[in-house]
């Protein structure tokens, strides 16, 4: 009889020459370096979504770490997946409160928090429908020639807004670049763990550079350390309740479908990635993203998604240990329950954050591809490849369709296209 909870054991390899499975661990000092490193991978997103919707960053990634952990538990840690700010949400948060993203403090965020409860639950009722059912009619609906595109645009659609943080600014450009180049010679030249820490210990050279070429010889935006000394080492971050309003509800609640179908994408390159059939497990992963969302919509802050940016680091270390997620997860605990670490984390230059993004969003692009190669999706059929290029442009083009005031956006737009698509070009081999 299985247990709940898989039976880890110490990974015995070589570190260079096969990956960490999902039921191994590394030893205690390597699998909290890794489970930093997958916190501030998913930190710049998880700080950047709430602070467009208006939500606070601080309790933002404190629930992304509490929330990290129920994924973990409720999946049985056999997932490796991170849980943060989901960016499906910042288009129907404005519509439904008004807000124009990026400008301050939202002041109708419990109206915003109702429907992200709302949409959770529906979430987690699809996950329940899922564990009941089967995954057979969601493989049906999404093949890999689906979920590969899928993957590939949530790195694509978010690859424009990354570029245009430093756009018209030569300086920022050039540093973002010096960025992509120390993690680069990192991941090529490196070996060992410090190879499989190219993100951060990249993020923390181009830091420094910066500092250096800014602070020091004055070439540009200097950094201001002076908020870190006046920010307090602990403090609760200030929690909100959420407002259930019927219009609000119906703007976000849909938003679940487009969770569904990013989940399903993650939890498909992931299997790609560590050869593990992980697709029993997508009911136990809907209702556990969707019972997260809820229960984060409920103290003030955003609804939750598998992270991209933590498979993009997964796919370069090639340590898919779910450990380290749960180290992952009490390290964002600490953070969010520290306004000090924010202060410093909120020094962490734009253009650095731009470098770091076109690598991780890269991976996650690659990843899609990865999907395609280890599924053998045959091109030369025309079905597959419709498929594949309109649902690229789409998302790439951050094609966002209007139904009344929700806004689907880009990659559930994107999402959607490639599902109805494949099913209506499906036709055609049944007849």
């Amino acid at each position: 009889m299985s247990t709940w909870f898989p039976k880890w054991r110490p990974y015995q390899g070589q570190i260079d020459h096969r990956p960490v499975a999902t039921d191994e661990y590394l030893p205690p000092a390597q699998s909290a370096v890794l489970g930093i490193q997958h916190a501030f991978a998913m930190f710049g997103s998880t700080v950047l979504a709430p602070l467009l919707m208006g939500f606070n960053p601080n309790l933002a990634i404190l629930m992304s770490g509490i929330c990290t952990i129920l994924f973990f538990c409720m999946t049985g840690g056999r997932v490796p997946s991170y849980l943060g700010s989901s960016f499906a949400f910042i288009g129907v948060v404005a519509a439904a409160t008004g807000h124009i993203t990026g400008s301050g403090a939202n002041p109708n965020i419990s109206v915003a928090l109702g429907g992200i409860v709302a949409c959770g639950v529906i979430y987690a009722i699809i996950g329940f429908m899922v564990m009941l059912t089967g995954t057979r009619w969601i493989e049906k609906l999404m093949p890999p020639v689906v979920t590969g595109a899928v993957v590939m645009i949530i790195g694509l659609n978010l690859a424009p807004v990354t570029v245009k943080a430093v756009a018209g600014h030569p300086f920022d450009m050039w540093m973002a670049l010096i960025t992509v180049l120390c993690m680069g010679i990192i991941a090529v030249f490196t070996r060992g763990l410090l190879q499989r820490l190219l993100l951060l210990i990249g993020l923390l050279i181009a830091y420094l550079i910066y500092a250096i070429t800014t602070n020091g010889l004055g070439l540009g935006q200097p950094i201001d350390f002076s908020q870190i000394s006046a920010a307090p080492w602990f403090g609760l971050p200030s929690l909100t309740a959420p407002t259930f309003q019927t219009n609000a509800m119906l703007i976000i609640a849909p938003v679940a479908l487009i969770l569904v179908a990013e989940n399903l994408g993650h939890i498909k390159a992931v299997g790609a990635m560590t050869g593990e059939d992980l697709t029993p497990y997508l009911g136990k992963a809907f209702v556990a993203d969707g019972i997260a969302t809820t229960l984060s919509g409920s103290v003030g802050a955003p609804g939750m998604t598998t992270y991209g940016e933590n498979i993009g680091v997964m796919a370069v270390t090639r340590v898919y240990s779910t450990i380290v997620f749960v180290i992952a997860g009490i390290f964002a605990i600490f953070l969010g329950l520290s306004p000090k670490f924010g202060a410093v984390i909120s020094t962490i230059p734009s253009a650095v954050l731009t470098g770091a993004s076109i690598v991780v969003f890269g991976l996650i692009t690659i990843a899609g591809a990865k999907i395609w190669l280890e599924n053998k999706v045959d091109f030369s059929n025309n079905k597959n490849l419709i498929v594949a290029a309109v649902t690229i442009i789409l998302g790439a083009g951050n094609f966002e369709l209007m139904f009344g005031n929700f806004n689907l956006g880009g990659i559930g737009t994107a999402t959607f296209a490639a599902i109805l698509l494949n099913w209506l070009f499906g036709l055609k081999d049944k007849s």
